[in-house]
């Protein structure tokens, strides 16, 4: 083990959108943090970015050397384009992640030599009959949306339920690794990761290969668990105090910051609500208590309600949790003007490509875009490349 560091009129949520962040970037810490939390920060954003090697536990089989080797766009903690691979297959009729083959997860690279044994990357196995390619998505303001109770994301659920069914959402219940609790999934391609906590050891084991408290077994690569008997480091290979140190840093980054709109931008927004976007594009949560003040019941506008929503065509096949191969979290929309490619797979360049993409729950909405005029449209898309 080892230690180291919609209406016409302004509505309020409207009126949020005119509210601009003088002198924020991208990568910022929260604002009003506290000396010892900056600290935490800046400590966070260093192990966050510290490049890794066999000697301290990376492999035997991984995906990046660092977490900022995936998260970079924009600052360290963005997205990027990178798109890691999931696989597995239908048996018995029932979603199988194929796990004595590796799987769900790709890990692409290996550490080469370790004593009678030589890690190579994995390969998807040839009898996989679902592929799916999964984008790295951007960190930025994700300690806000930890701070949301559960019940907050059941409720939002519930609301649709009632106002508009056919396009409700629904939470994953997934068991949270650092409690061994029940709890609403928020992060994730398919909402499969409850907390930030969990988190950081989960993306520790799965795109690193360093074993921690909360996640101390290894991947077998390739699914060959006997291999493991080379591997030249004992597990848990982190102490738990890395894990602590990307935990902090993710839920102490500032979100995106929001430049000042013009009209031009606020009449998209109308048409965004109008459409039906706003459906599960959902503009503003608040988070609840924290022992982080500036995390505290806080208003912010990630535009997402973080629920799943069966996307028909668009889902990629792929059951985690309560989550069906159709199924597919609301992405979040803030810090979009950064992304260059998206959806889950990034198949998509542009944003009207990306909107007539959707499908299954958001094929109305898609729908509605496609009729708009081209005026409306442009003025839509100037207000999603502000966001």
């Amino acid at each position: 083990m080892r230690v180291r560091r919609q209406a016409t009129t302004l509505t309020a949520a409207t009126m949020v959108l005119l509210a601009t962040a003088a002198g924020a970037e991208f990568g910022d810490p929260l604002p009003r943090l506290t000396p010892e939390e900056l600290a935490r920060f800046t400590a966070g954003r260093d192990a966050f970015e510290e490049v890794e090697d066999a000697s301290v536990g990376l492999g035997p089989v991984f995906n990046a050397d660092s977490c900022a080797a995936c998260h970079n766009v924009g600052a360290t903690g963005g997205g990027s384009e990178v798109v890691e691979t999931r696989f597995g297959t239908t048996t018995a009729g029932a979603f199988d992640p194929m796990t004595s083959h590796g799987g769900s997860l790709i890990q692409k690279s290996g550490i080469g030599t370790a004593g009678a044994c030589t890690f190579v990357g994995e390969e998807v196995p040839a009898d996989a009959t679902i592929r799916a390619g999964r984008r790295t998505t951007p960190l930025f303001g994700l300690g806000l949306v930890d701070a949301v109770p559960d019940v907050v994301f059941s409720g939002i659920a519930a609301f649709q339920a009632r106002r508009h069914p056919q396009t409700a959402g629904r939470p994953n219940i997934v068991t949270d690794a650092t409690t061994g609790r029940q709890a609403v999934g928020k992060f994730g391609w398919k909402s499969q990761v409850p907390s930030l906590l969990h988190f950081s050891g989960d993306a520790y084991l799965n795109e690193m290969g360093i074993t921690s408290p909360f996640f101390p077994t290894e991947n077998c690569p390739q699914g060959d668990c006997a291999s493991l008997a080379c591997d030249p480091m004992p597990d848990p290979e982190d102490d738990g105090a890395d894990v602590e140190h990307f935990h902090d840093f993710m839920r102490l980054l500032a979100p995106p910051p929001r430049p000042r709109l013009g009209l031009v931008e606020l009449t998209g927004s109308w048409t965004f609500d109008q459409i039906g976007c706003g459906s599960c594009h959902v503009r503003t949560l608040v988070s609840g208590p924290s022992p982080v003040t500036a995390l505290a019941f806080r208003a912010f506008q990630p535009f997402s309600d973080f629920l799943l929503h069966d996307m028909g065509t668009l889902g990629d096949g792929i059951e985690q949790g309560l989550a069906r191969g159709s199924e597919m979290r609301t992405a979040p929309l803030w810090g979009l003007r950064l992304a260059t490619t998206l959806l889950h797979d990034g198949r998509a360049t542009t944003i009207a490509e990306a909107i007539l993409a959707h499908d299954g729950q958001g094929r109305a909405a898609r729908d509605r875009f496609a009729a708009l005029g081209a005026d409306r449209r442009a003025r839509l898309i100037r207000f999603l490349r502000s966001l």
